[in-house]
């Protein structure tokens, strides 16, 4: 139907529905400064022209034609003239409640968590404690408190979280979300987005953990039949190698499941780990023993045209997970009796026993020196862990093969 065919307002439904677009936008007045709106693209919507308290005239839209029907557009359109009549503006009314709405999302716990995540990312956090604390906000912090209001969260929502995780023996995981929930609520006060602080007492109540337990680890009797059932391990090579290089190097679990090929140099037998990764937050030097060059060379070709050493599966997993390597260890009848981390308490333990000196053990452990000594030390002893490391790695052959072997010092073992 053509503009000019119009007979009648205020527009009929048939009218309505059969305007045709044209080549500019145009409006129809349907009545009492309300018009019908129809684009070049064939879209139609209502519109309200009103005059303002300030004299001049604007226009309000209404919403699209055929959701908003002629009928309901005119009993908004009457609504709207009636607050124009009482000296209000409905367009500034308009965005004052969007604005409401938009504050009133910058004031959930979810994205004061967010903002304050960002924060601790641009401050430098190291990689795998920034994903350690994604992994807790998106499993259990956030679906406890995300959604709700800052001003609106108690001392009960807070002790609840608390308590979930305490139920599930996870004490330390409640430790760390108590710290990262007060640190949240502690940034939105001083932003001025909160005078709430409903989780600064959550240590007055948290349980009592049990006894701090070592990581399960093996001694050297122990030693000889696991390597064998290492070698002869089922797991697929990206996840068997990360626990080989685990127990090669002493490195924590979590370095070695984030190594990226950039960081080696297999020339020069060295792993060199970023200052913004290590705790100790300096550069790390970890000598690599020609056991673990023979497989890490092995695993470039299969992930060496990755970023990562160990790549994960799927967009959300850049890497291995962090069970991956205890897993390794479950599957060949180990699990409960070594874990990851566990590969340090063996390894300090073994270089100790062997007579290798106790500041090259911590040096390769990346234990930072107390006092000045650890904060000016930056040789590292390089040399003298990677004589170390290499014999670390023949005694463990050794071990495997049954022989006896000499210690450094020419004693027998």
């Amino acid at each position: 139907m053509k503009r000019a065919d119009i007979k009648r307002r205020p527009l009929a439904d048939t009218t309505l529905a059969g305007l045709e677009a044209e080549t500019k936008e145009y409006r129809e007045l349907d009545g009492n400064g309300l018009y019908f709106r129809v684009k070049p693209d064939g879209g139609k919507s209502w519109q309200l022209r009103y005059k303002r308290p300030a004299g001049n005239w604007a226009w309000m839209g209404l919403g699209g034609y055929p959701e908003v029907s002629g009928s309901l557009a005119r009993e908004k359109a009457a609504d709207l003239r009636k607050v124009v009549s009482s000296g209000a503006d409905p367009l500034e009314q308009k965005r004052s409640a969007k604005a409401a709405i938009d504050a009133a999302r910058t004031r959930t716990f979810r994205a004061a968590a967010e903002a304050w995540l960002k924060a601790k990312e641009e401050k430098g956090l190291a990689p795998s404690t920034l994903n350690k604390i994604r992994t807790y906000l998106d499993k259990d912090i956030l679906p406890a408190l995300g959604d709700k209001p800052l001003d609106e969260i108690t001392r009960t929502d807070c002790a609840n979280l608390q308590a979930s995780l305490e139920a599930r023996e996870a004490h330390n995981v409640a430790e760390k979300c108590r710290t990262w929930v007060n640190q949240i609520f502690g940034r939105a006060i001083g932003l001025g987005l909160t005078e709430n602080d409903p989780g600064s007492r959550l240590r007055d109540i948290a349980a009592q953990a049990p006894k701090t337990q070592q990581h399960p680890h093996l001694l050297e009797p122990e030693l000889g039949e696991f390597l064998t059932a290492l070698r002869n391990t089922p797991s697929r090579l990206t996840a068997r190698t990360a626990a080989w290089l685990c127990i090669w190097t002493a490195s924590r679990p979590g370095m070695v499941r984030l190594a990226e090929w950039k960081e080696f140099d297999l020339d020069k037998a060295i792993w060199t780990t970023p200052a913004s990764k290590m705790k100790m937050r300096r550069d790390f030097v970890c000598p690599l023993p020609h056991q673990a060059l023979i497989a890490l060379k092995e695993l470039h070709s299969l992930t060496g045209r990755s970023r990562w050493l160990f790549p994960g599966v799927g967009a959300k997993n850049p890497t291995i997970s962090e069970n991956t390597i205890n897993k390794v260890f479950a599957t060949i009848g180990y699990k409960g009796r070594l874990v990851g981390h566990g590969t340090r308490h063996t390894a300090s333990t073994l270089l100790r026993e062997h007579g290798w000196p106790k500041e090259h053990v911590e040096a390769q452990l990346a234990h930072k020196e107390e006092g000045i000594s650890g904060i000016y030390n930056k040789a590292q002893y390089l040399e003298k862990r990677t004589a170390m490391m290499q014999w670390y790695a023949d005694h463990l052959d050794s071990l495997q093969k049954g022989n006896i072997v000499l210690g450094q010092f020419g004693q027998a073992i």
